[in-house]
Order: structure tokens, then sequence, then C-alpha cells
């Protein structure tokens, strides 16, 4: 199929798609559609949001529309590597006596990854899932083993001020394309939230599209052509956020440590995928923008003086959209 043809297909499917996730999530419009992005890009997520929000509702959710394989894994500060990857144990054929070692997948071979509060769990085992993350493979005695395609992680954490977390390092933090922030609902999602969690709901969840459809629009997104204004918009946003002698002084004043170039190859790609899901043929400036808090808010590291303001990485990145406009 085609790009035209395919760039059809996901604009004729994706309001489906969404209506079809709304059976069971209210609200949260574009948390979804940044995951939906996310995956047409081949990036992981880092959803961030105090309990009782529906972090996990919405990936289980997403998953079923999807008709991809899922597995969830509950992030335990005794959870060990060989509980998400895999292990290794002596089998014995019954016919012959002999003994061989058989390996035991792990969940990780899935499509589909929901590691459940990810910063319960040690670094250890923590970067046991980032390097399959990294790889799309596993290594046990030697033996590599292959992810299967489409292989996308969402993990959620809750607030590293709450007792008990283990914060992943910055350069962890990087292999995740998005962040995104989960706020709690208005006054009127949450009452249609009560409605829906207080009745018998059996609105069953219809799988839209198949493993050979995201594959295709995931190669779809990498064709897109984009100009080179375009590209150097989103280097000179991320070049803006890191402190040296020719930044602005915003930067300088309250960013420590800045987003490297992993952040502009991310808002490109973002930008692409938005571009095909709005039915166009190439990104715009405007959809980079729209791009920016997700991709880096993870990646800027603030100093001392812009915690002591109360100032959020969230409202540096509004203020440097301006003056990159200005």
């Amino acid at each position: 199929m085609d790009n035209v043809k395919l760039l059809q297909k996901i604009n004729n499917q994706k309001d489906e798609l969404f209506k079809e996730i709304n059976k069971n999530v209210i609200g949260q419009r574009e948390v979804v559609e940044n995951i939906f992005i996310a995956l047409l890009c081949r990036g992981h997520i880092l959803l961030e949001g105090v309990p009782g929000l529906g972090k996990t509702l919405i990936i289980k959710t997403i998953a079923k529309s999807l008709n991809l394989d899922f597995s969830r894994i509950q992030f335990t500060p005794d959870l060990m590597p060989s509980d998400i990857i895999g292990t290794e144990i002596i089998s014995q054929d019954t016919a012959t006596g002999s003994r061989e070692f058989k390996f035991i997948k792990g969940p990780v071979f899935s499509n589909i990854i929901l590691a459940d509060e990810i910063n319960r769990t040690p670094p250890k085992t923590q970067a046991a899932l980032l390097e399959a993350m990294e790889e799309t493979n596993v290594t046990i005695g030697g033996v590599s083993h292959s992810l299967d395609k489409p292989f996308f992680v969402l993990a959620t954490q809750n607030p590293i001020e709450q007792e008990g977390t283990y914060p992943l390092p910055e350069a962890q933090l990087d292999r995740f394309m998005f962040n995104i922030i989960i706020n709690y609902p208005s006054f009127n999602e949450e009452k249609d939230i009560v409605k829906m969690n207080t009745n018998i709901h059996d609105e069953k969840v219809e799988s839209i599209l198949s493993k050979e459809d995201i594959i295709a629009f995931q190669q779809l997104v990498l064709n897109v052509p984009v100009a080179d204004d375009v590209i150097k918009y989103a280097v000179n946003f991320s070049s803006n956020t890191r402190p040296g002698s020719d930044i602005n002084k915003l930067t300088q004043k309250y960013i420590e440590w800045g987003a490297g170039p992993r952040a502009s190859s991310f808002l490109i790609l973002a930008a692409k995928a938005k571009s095909v899901l709005k039915g166009s043929p190439t990104p715009s400036i405007d959809d980079v923008k729209a791009a920016i808090n997700p991709v880096l808010r993870h990646r800027i590291i603030l100093n001392f003086n812009a915690e002591a303001e109360g100032i959020k990485v969230d409202d540096i990145l509004e203020e440097l959209v301006k003056e990159l406009d200005a």
C-alpha cells in the first residue's frame, strides 16, 4: 500500500479508534493522542500522576483497541530482573534423560508493556527493562532473543516526593520519548467517571487496528518529508535549553542541564506523526511546538534558582517558545 493510501487509512480509522477508547476512558483526549503518537514513532512513554487517575485503565484500553498482546509488570521493591526478561531453567527429556537449558520468556515479550510504578523498584531492575527498550532484544546465557514488534513500553510513575520511590536517573529518563502528566479530571468528567464506576458497565472495546496496520503506519511516519526550517526550529529550541555563553538569560538563570540531540529527533518524529493524524503531507513548526512539553519536560534539570522561586519546567518551556518566536 502506498503512502497516500496509508495516510487516508489512518485518518479514516483514528476517530473510530478514539471512540472505542472513550468507552472506558472519560476525558484525557490529549493524553490518549500523545500515547498513540509515541506508538507511531516507535517511542516509549513515561506517565506521571498521583494514584487513582486511570493511568492503568488508559493503557489497558488502548491495548485492547489495537489488538496487541499486553503484559502488566507491577514494579515492587523485591522485583528481580529475571521477573521481567525471563530466566533459564534445566529441562530434562523424559524419553532420553538428557538435560538442557530452556529459556522461559518473561512478561517483556509482548507488544505493549505496562511498567506499573516503575519508580517503586531498585535501579538494577529498572535497568533490565530500559535495556530491553533500547536494544529491542534481551540476552540470556549468551543467546539473544528478539522482542516482538511493535514493542511499546508505557511506564507509570507516582510523584517522586511520595515515600518508597527510586527516582529514574536522567540518562534513563532520556530513553522515554514523552513524559506525560495526567491531571485531575474536570468536575463534569469526574461525575461521568463516578457514574461509570458505580453502575453496570459492560461495553466491550473492539479492536480497530492490527499489528500489521501499526507497523505500516510507523513506516509511514518515517517516510514523511520535513522542511529544513522545521528541523532548524526543533534543533534551535533544544539548543536554547543548554546553558552556555551565547544562550538567553532565562536558560542561564534557571537551567542546570539542557536537552540533548535525542530531544530534537523526538520533536521532529512527533511533529511527523501529528501531521499524519491531521492528514497533512508534511509537518509545520506548530506541530513541533505542540510536542515541546511532553518531549522536553523530563530532559531539563532546573537549578536552585528555579526551585527557590517555584518555577516549573513547563513554565520555562513556554517562555522559551515566546522568546524564540519574538
